[in-house]
């Protein structure tokens, strides 16, 4: 009878461990899916106000910048028949946060005298056609995102692009 208490006390007894284990690891995995599930309700959810509020205290401003005349640069083919062209161009500028105004626009005789110079030397072939408005456009935002770093200018907008 001895015996048949100690194969009893062995295998119970072995039994009582694997179950106390799985029971360890039931928890574990439980806390740690609880644990990672109301991060993810809980915080996730925090971050994406926070952005969106953000998001939404940007407001976009225009800078406006005043009417520009130029004198284009003559073909060969117009000196020797004498025609002169001029450019009329106003521009707007987009900045993509209304607090960064102040600053681009206190650049402004800055960005005007780029424009300027990069304009003097444009010839009426140059700006024919919608490609080369597109290039012009891409041009004068380089150039202004020059003027202005560390600030940002999103765009530059035609309002009007008068040549004679």
């Amino acid at each position: 009878m001895a015996e048949k208490e100690k194969s009893a006390d062995s295998e119970g007894g072995s039994e009582k461990p694997k179950s106390k284990m799985m029971l360890i690891i039931i928890a574990i995995v439980v806390s740690l899916g609880g644990g990672g599930g109301a991060y993810f309700f809980l915080l996730a959810p925090k971050k994406d106000k926070v952005e969106h509020a953000e998001a939404e205290k940007k407001v976009t401003a225009f800078l406006d910048i005043k009417d520009m005349m130029i004198g284009l640069s003559a073909d060969t083919a117009q000196a020797t028949i004498g025609g002169a062209h001029m450019m009329k161009l106003h521009v707007a500028l987009e900045i993509a946060d209304a607090k960064e105004l102040p600053t681009v626009q206190a650049l402004q005789p800055r960005i005007e005298d780029i424009f300027q110079v990069y304009l003097r030397e444009m010839r009426p072939i140059d700006l024919q056609g919608s490609a080369a408005i597109l290039r012009l456009k891409e041009e004068l935002l380089h150039r202004v995102n020059l003027a202005v770093q560390p600030k940002k200018v999103d765009a530059v907008l035609i309002k009007e692009l008068l040549i004679q």
